[in-house]
């Protein structure tokens, strides 16, 4: 199934038709009263949701996909976690740009020796919110990856159960300013991390690792390649990330970028794309320009 959220945080599945309104799913959803659970509710109830939002769907309003604002499908991850480097092709792009390294030797290492990072969770829009350059004086770039967010409470997984943690799928866009300071600092401005356009549960994806990926940006592919080329797959990741953390519903793991990434301005359309789960226009704005209008952002359920 594929899980939208849209315009004032309504529920949505979508299909070839467009969106199906099934926002009262979230019915299903316990109450809670302070202090809030540290994990997101919806994906903590993922199963029931889905359920519940497939009894509903046949007979729910659909709605233009054009039309509607797409949110994050993840409302409230605790935790944003980030592959550095997790394509050696991108490796070797970092290694030989000094725009890209910045002379900082902590971006050319490998990921096994740099491990993850986290994003702070007030970067996180949605495509049809839009990228908005915080620093219009240095260079900022795209990046497109594949995203996963957990659905259970994970600590000390192993890889060969890793994907059993898995709630789905989502395309991510880890936004970067270049520059000498730690990577969480560069990428956690706000709107640096999108995520969308839907949620793919893990059951319509058995293999992550397979999956093809590009980036077009004002119709120019810039990024092309697949997650079998990724250094360390979801699972590994998951392992990793568990080792330090524990993990909790809702939790986002970005497994990276290829190779390709080049700089974003102000007036850009980002197309981003990676098989099975679709496609996201995400546009990008100076800050002065305010808020996007619903419709400024479109996604595909074309694979």
């Amino acid at each position: 199934m594929r899980l939208c959220r849209f315009d004032e945080g309504r529920l949505g599945v979508a299909d070839a038709a467009g969106v199906r309104d099934v926002t009262a799913a979230l019915d299903v959803l316990p109450g809670y009263r302070y202090p809030f659970p540290p994990y997101d509710v919806l994906v903590a109830h993922l199963p029931q949701v889905v359920a519940r939002a497939g009894a509903l769907a046949g007979a729910a309003p659909v709605l233009p996909l054009g039309r509607l604002r797409l949110l994050s499908p993840v409302a409230n991850p605790g935790k944003i976690i980030a592959a550095p480097v997790n394509y050696q092709k991108h490796l070797d792009e970092v290694k030989s740009d000094v725009q890209i390294h910045a002379n900082n030797p902590a971006h050319t290492i490998t990921i096994q020796k740099a491990g993850v990072f986290l994003k702070a969770s007030s970067s996180l829009v949605g495509p049809g919110e839009g990228v908005v350059i915080r620093k219009p004086e240095r260079r900022t770039d795209h990046e497109v990856e594949l995203a996963a967010v957990i659905g259970k409470t994970a600590s000390h997984v192993r890889a060969a159960q890793a994907l059993d943690y898995v709630a789905g799928y989502t395309i991510g866009l880890d936004i970067s300013i270049r520059g000498s300071e730690d990577r969480s600092l560069r990428k956690s401005a706000d709107t640096y991390t999108v995520l969308g356009p839907w949620l793919v549960t893990a059951d319509e994806i058995p293999d992550p690792g397979t999956l093809d990926l590009q980036i077009t940006v004002n119709g120019e592919l810039r990024q092309q390649s697949n997650t079998k080329y990724m250094i360390l797959g979801v699972a590994d990741l998951v392992e990793m990330a568990s080792s330090f953390y524990t993990l909790h519903p809702g939790d986002v793991v970005l497994t990276g970028t290829p190779e390709g990434v080049s700089p974003i301005e102000p007036g850009d359309r980002i197309v981003a794309t990676v098989e099975r789960i679709g496609t996201m226009e995400v546009s990008v704005r100076a800050e002065e320009d305010g808020a996007p209008q619903a419709g400024a952002a479109h996604a595909s359920a074309k694979v």
